[in-house]
């Protein structure tokens, strides 16, 4: 059969996902297996070494575990099958190390292609999928339109079902299965603690009637309050001590440099649709060329012998050998001087943006949740009638500058460092105090601290 029951072994949990196979055995998502989950922190945190692969059957999992514990009517075995095929595909493009290279509705464009280049339309309908319908519905739960009109914007599902689209991809208050996985992976593969249980989430989510807009959501127990605000708070964490750690940041950014200068080289140029030989930064745009594009790029410019790759293989020569650009210091700032230095730069240094937040920028996600109380578990009310604790966060967001400094050069590296405090205090900006033994710069991350 073409829907199979899938079961393996799973250092987080036992997997028995409900999925289409043909999707599974595809080289469009076989590909994952090739890309690294966390892009450059695995040069920071030796235990990062999981790829985007798992992450995927994972997500395609928890899915099914949220959408069967729903227990409602209205859920048919066609809804539960579109969801984990949504979670199986829903990430079939992105490539953490290569963000230069990234297409905005990449995933919708790489699922159109692995069903019509793979055939399986008829083993979809075989499956009792009703085509075009399902499709588009699947597409629409990969990437979800962030909208609170009250006219309703989807095709694959009517207002009744609304709820189905805040499993996969919630855009109304980032609360998603896709989160509860990478959390509970990444923190386990760092050896950073997740504070967050999803399984507990998933036993207390009821779908409920909310008179606000009229509409169907998954809801959370009045008492699960703060057990919310730790999905955001993990979050915050994992980005705070991984995804934006200084050293990881440095690693990508020489990655980075390194592919934008074999990016037209003749070597790295992939055949393309139409037997066209793309640039690395056209593959985006066509998905049979971007297939081939996974992670081992790196290992193909490092090994290269052309005379005219030297400089990218040089770069990538320092980052095997730990001499990385050196970070030169960071500063809490405001958003007027992120578009300053966005506009217009005059700085020599590699400035490096970092926005750390609670997924919707300087709001409350939680404020836009809904939830049941024990008495009356049919209706849906927002938070602001609860009555939460004085102990909840009340800043949701902060931009960070940095700097970085390309080559090892210890003396310019003091200046700049004294420059940049300067410039700092001069413009009320909250300087970072420089760690102990910070000048070592990336032999003091070998270790996975923050």
């Amino acid at each position: 059969a073409s829907t199979l029951e899938e079961s393996g072994m799973n250092p987080l949990y036992f997997l028995s996902y409900r999925c289409n196979r043909h999707c599974f055995n595809t080289p469009e998502f076989q590909r994952l297996r090739n890309i690294r989950q966390l892009g450059g922190i695995y040069y920071v945190y030796p235990g990062a070494s999981h790829n985007r692969f798992e992450h995927s059957i994972g997500v395609a999992h928890l899915a099914g575990e949220l959408v069967k514990e729903l227990k409602i009517s209205l859920i048919s075995d066609q809804d539960i099958l579109c969801v984990q095929i949504a979670g199986l595909c829903h990430d079939l493009v992105y490539i953490v190390i290569m963000y230069l290279l990234q297409h905005e509705d990449g995933s919708l464009t790489m699922f159109d292609h692995l069903v019509v280049a793979n055939g399986l339309k008829q083993e979809m309908k075989r499956n009792r999928l009703r085509l075009p319908t399902d499709l588009t519905f699947i597409k629409e739960m990969i990437k979800p339109l962030k909208s609170d009109d009250a006219e309703w914007p989807y095709k694959g599902r009517d207002k009744n079902k609304s709820f189905l689209y805040e499993i996969v991809s919630n855009k109304q208050n980032g609360i998603d299965v896709d989160k509860f996985d990478y959390f509970a992976r990444d923190c386990h593969h760092l050896g950073i603690r997740n504070n967050f249980d999803h399984k507990r989430f998933i036993m207390f989510a009821r779908v409920c009637d909310v008179e606000e807009d009229g509409r169907k959501h998954i809801c959370s127990r009045d008492k699960e309050l703060s057990n919310l605000y730790d999905i955001f708070q993990t979050r915050h964490s994992l980005h705070r001590r991984a995804c934006q750690h200084k050293i990881k940041m440095a690693v990508e950014i020489m990655i980075k440099d390194a592919l934008l200068l074999v990016d037209d080289h003749e070597d790295f140029k992939i055949k393309g649709s139409k037997r066209k030989r793309l640039p690395l930064s056209e593959a985006k745009d066509d998905m049979v060329a971007y297939t081939k594009l996974t992670d081992q790029v790196i290992e193909k410019i490092l090994h290269s012998t052309v005379r005219s790759l030297n400089t990218a293989r040089e770069i990538l020569k320092r980052l095997m050998t730990r001499d990385l650009y050196q970070f030169v210091g960071q500063a809490t700032v405001c958003n007027y001087v992120f578009m300053c230095l966005y506009y217009k730069s005059s700085i020599n240094p590699h400035r490096d943006a970092v926005t750390l937040d609670y997924g919707m920028k300087n709001e409350d996600p939680i404020s836009k949740a809904y939830f049941y109380r024990k008495n009356n578990p049919e209706k849906g009310i927002p938070m602001s009638k609860l009555k939460p604790s004085k102990l909840l966060p009340e800043c949701f967001s902060e931009k960070i500058l940095r700097v970085y400094w390309k080559k090892h050069e210890p003396e310019i590296i003091k200046k700049a460092k004294d420059c940049f405090k300067t410039w700092c205090l001069d413009n009320g900006f909250e300087v970072e105090k420089e760690e102990e033994d910070d000048d070592t710069g990336a032999n003091a991350a070998t270790s996975g601290n923050d």
